[in-house]
């Protein structure tokens, strides 16, 4: 007798513990959240992956065998059955890695970790805001009364432990299916009167020890518009980002090296940057957010006017502009770096949009915290 999976509906009927939900609480902690990931899927009865509530589609198709008739792919040379996968914002341990992979996902990045312990900013740490389309040259956003689609993010890069973080790296990997991808997020961590040197040493030991731990990719992560120490800004500089990349390229030997970017708005700094990283980086993953101060209901200036990212619907054409500039350079020095689009992606068009500008992978955050049921039928992609 055939399998008859549950719907939506059947799903929401579903009894659900405390921790039942499928994606981050965000009137909630971020300890909270960290401490209670989603349900485990196969306690809601076999199979109830997003892939499997539209089989008829081959949505996210669970089968690992289906998957690998339908596409092909391979992520910076691993073997995957997509192209698509989830940023390191929502994946804040491995439970989460694994909860997403159920969903579907195929390329799983472990939010960004250090070198020591650091905890999140306070609360709020998502502000929903007025859902225009931003270029990246915004002085200010607005709050909005509901989630439309974008918010402002506040979390400050927080961190668990080393030995916390690398032990439950090692978990993960063994417990995640062999097709699917584990890229761990890394950050150096800045200590006053640290050099830059000393900086990408720190970058490159939370590198080393990702990849001790199971991880198949790296991300060095150049962008935080929430902090505001150099390590949150190393891409606006070419040199200093190419002296650290170098270090952890060195730490890591040959397994891929991402490096996660913020907006660069004009092609002369994206030369500079392209041509600081060809022949290091494997992939750069962009666009981490357009930084902006958001303004509150009754005109006051939230997070103590200091400008926070914005992520979501409102940065999607600007990402994808990017995208297209820097494939342009790319393709002119004939460089080989892979480039991943992040930002507003909720749809198939949204997909084809980054993978048209020159995207070769793309990597969703907001929507898929917002949306688990996400639909990205990759069947039908080309």
């Amino acid at each position: 007798m055939t399998q008859q999976h549950p719907n939506r509906a059947d799903f929401e009927r579903a009894p659900k513990p405390e921790a039942g939900r499928l994606a981050y609480d965000p009137t909630r902690t971020y300890r909270w959240n960290y401490e209670h990931p989603p349900m485990n899927l196969d306690d809601l009865g076999e199979s109830l992956a997003l892939a499997d509530l539209h089989a008829e589609d081959l949505t996210f198709s669970s089968n690992v065998e289906t998957r690998r008739r339908i596409l092909e792919c391979d992520f910076l040379g691993l073997p995957v059955g997509s192209p698509i996968g989830v940023a390191a914002g929502p994946l804040l341990n491995g439970a989460w890695c694994l909860h997403y992979a159920a969903l579907g996902y195929d390329v799983l990045t472990y939010k960004t970790v250090r070198s020591v312990s650091r905890g999140c900013y306070e609360m709020p740490n998502l502000v929903p805001v007025a859902n225009s389309m931003m270029t990246g040259a915004e002085q200010r956003v607005l709050q909005s009364d509901v989630m439309k689609g974008s918010w402002a993010v506040s979390f400050g890069m927080p961190s668990s432990p080393p030995e916390v973080w690398r032990r439950d790296i090692e978990e993960t990997r063994r417990r995640l299916d062999p097709t699917k991808v584990l890229s761990v997020s890394v950050v150096g961590t800045y200590q006053e009167g640290w050099s830059l040197e000393r900086l990408a040493e720190d970058y490159a030991l939370c590198a080393k020890w990702a990849v001790e731990s199971g991880a198949d990719v790296v991300e060095a992560n150049f962008s935080c518009p929430n902090v505001s120490t150099c390590d949150g800004q190393l891409y606006q500089n070419a040199k200093e980002s190419n002296l650290v990349a170098s270090v952890i390229r060195e730490a890591i030997e040959k397994v891929p090296l991402v490096i996660k970017i913020g907006f660069v708005p004009d092609e002369p700094s994206v030369e500079k940057l392209v041509s600081s990283l060809d022949g290091v980086v494997q992939a750069i993953s962009m666009t981490n957010s357009l930084a902006s101060q958001v303004v509150g209901r009754d005109g006051e200036r939230l997070f103590r006017g200091e400008q926070r990212g914005i992520c979501g619907d409102a940065i999607r054409e600007a990402s994808v502009a990017q995208v297209q500039r820097f494939h342009q350079v790319i393709h002119q020095r004939g460089s080989e770096i892979k480039l991943i689009g992040v930002g507003g992606i909720r749809s198939n068009e949204h997909v084809r949009d980054y993978l048209r500008a020159g995207a070769s992978a793309c990597q969703v955050a907001t929507a898929a915290m917002t949306d688990p049921f996400l639909t990205l039928d990759l069947s039908r992609l080309d």
